[in-house]
Formats: structure tokens, sequence, C-alpha cells
């Protein structure tokens, strides 16, 4: 999300501890997103792509299902290795690797894209800038985007978030008001805006799948403890239980395609 601190008043933040969840329920982005993209020529057949800070590689895979070549890198090795185990289970030749964004082992110009999907805020951005414009291609593109629930439009995102901060009330990034830049301040004088669009959509979940994304948000899962987390989740499984068994969240979904100067 823009506008959000990276950080939670000095608490660990740790995603290995919630790579299960994370791999389950965190899905990265809608398919209109991708056809998004693709009109922009973002993940066409035979584009090498880097997706920086990949998670449990949702996106990488995504690129990887419609012909990209992609390897997607990220500093916790619990992240990597179920990445790892999802791109088996689902037979999709990406490659994976621990890595930093700000420490990037590639040669120059080695991809066509840089990705990074919700995770450019916990950057370095002065040290990932200068390896991002070595290792894009002349040419080379830089993507960063997120999907992003509307807690101030949604009442279900509300309710969920106050429960959050009931049990983190350190969590600096709840009442997102979603307001997205034209074009990012970190980007100027290194790069121009090639593309940029901004939507609503109504993402579907059950309430297993909303109480698992919920679970897996930096607040809960890579942060409190496994008891607290279980106690979380039943007390928001006893809220979801006053709704419907389905349902939809207002997500504000952006991207920005930057090009070098």
């Amino acid at each position: 999300m823009h506008g959000i601190s990276p950080t939670d008043n000095g608490r660990t933040i740790n995603w290995g501890k919630a790579s299960e969840d994370y791999a389950k329920y965190r899905v990265g982005q809608p398919d209109s997103f991708f056809d998004l993209m693709r009109a922009f020529g973002v993940g066409t057949a035979g584009q090498a792509i880097l997706d920086l800070g990949t998670g449990t590689g949702a996106m990488a895979m995504r690129y990887a299902q419609r012909g990209a070549h992609v390897t997607g890198i990220d500093v916790s090795p619990e992240q990597i290795s179920m990445a790892e185990k999802m791109a088996k289970e689902q037979r999709v030749n990406a490659e994976f690797q621990v890595c930093a964004a700000e420490r990037l082992t590639f040669p120059q110009h080695s991809f066509d894209v840089v990705t990074a999907n919700q995770c450019w805020i916990y950057f370095k951005k002065d040290d990932v800038i200068r390896q991002v414009l070595w290792v894009l291609k002349e040419k080379g593109l830089l993507v960063t985007s997120h999907c992003s629930w509307l807690p101030l439009a949604d009442p279900i995102a509300e309710k969920s978030e106050l429960l959050v901060r009931e049990f983190n009330p350190d969590w600096t990034a709840f009442g997102w008001v979603g307001l997205v830049p034209a074009m990012p301040a970190w980007a100027l004088g290194n790069f121009r805006l090639r593309g940029f669009f901004c939507y609503d959509e109504a993402i579907p979940f059950t309430r297993e799948s909303w109480a698992g994304r919920i679970r897996a948000c930096r607040a809960i899962g890579a942060t409190l403890s496994k008891e607290q987390v279980a106690e979380f989740d039943r007390r928001h499984m006893e809220l979801l239980s006053q709704g419907p068994e389905k349902f939809t969240v207002l997500h504000r979904i952006d991207a920005h395609i930057l090009e070098p100067l």
C-alpha cells in the first residue's frame, strides 16, 4: 500500500512464520491485473522476469504460467522453500532463490522486466534502484503493484481491521485511505512513467479464505505468537460467522510501469 510505514513500532515482522497461510491465501492479483499487464507488454511469452520480494511465489508463478521465464527472490528462506514447493505441486517452471533485493547476484542486463508486488515499501529504495538499473536490459521495465483491501469502503475489511488492532495495537497499516499517486516520488530522477492504472475490484472470499488472508498479514501471522494467532483466529471466525459464508471484499489494485531514464 502507498503511504504506509514498513514497520510497526519496533515489532519484529517475520514473514517466514506466516508462510503456510501466505502460500494458500495470499494469491497475488486477480486475472484482470494480468490482462492489463499484457496490454502494457509485461508477462509475455519468452520474457525474462525477476520478481522481487516474491514471498511464496504467487505472482512469479502466474507470470510463468503465461510463458515468461521467471526468477523469484526473497530474503525469507521459509518463503522461498514454500514457493519451490508450490511450483512443484502446480508443475510451474519458475526459479526461486533466497536473496535480498538490495544485493542482487545476477549479471548486468539479465531481465526484460523487474516486478515488485506489495513489497516495495520494505526495500531500501536507493540500493534497490541501483540493482534494478543494473539487471534490466535496454528498454527494460520496472513494475511495482499492489492489491489492497479498502477498510473505509468495505464493512468486512473494517471489522476485521478493528479486531487486528485489538490483538496488535502497534500495527500501523490499518485504515488505509486508498490514495495512489500517479507517479511515485521515489521514482523521480531515475525512471519515467510508461504506464499506470488504478481500479477497484470486489474480490470473492469464503469465511475460511478471508480468515486465512488476515492471518497471513504482517500484524498477525508474521508477528504474534502461535497462541495469540489461534485466539485471534477463533475471535475472527466468530465475527465472520455473523455474516454470509461467501462474500466479496473491495480491493484497490494499482500498478506503475516504469522505464529507466
